[in-house]
């Protein structure tokens, strides 16, 4: 399973994913457009881990979170109509 990581910070927040580069044993984290996580999220694909920069408080949403914690922390785009 995909996990994308939500930076919130006091001006705006941001959506990371960490990459491993095999070869070398880095991990690169790379900045990703929200409609891409949506995507995968809405596929039931990813977990998010929210992290508030400020505190260090972390939250993981997934698809088994409540409508109520996805809308608060991701935004209402993110939750399947279909459930």
């Amino acid at each position: 399973m995909n996990r994308y990581t939500k930076i919130i910070n006091m001006m705006d927040s941001y959506y990371t994913k960490d990459y491993e580069k095999t070869k070398k044993n880095i991990t690169k984290v790379r900045e990703v457009r929200e409609e891409t996580v949506r995507k995968f999220f809405l596929q039931g694909d990813c977990e998010v881990l929210v992290v508030f920069e400020e505190t260090g408080r972390e939250i993981l949403i997934d698809d088994f979170s409540s409508d109520e914690d996805i809308r608060k922390y991701l935004g209402p785009k993110f939750i399947n109509k279909k459930r």
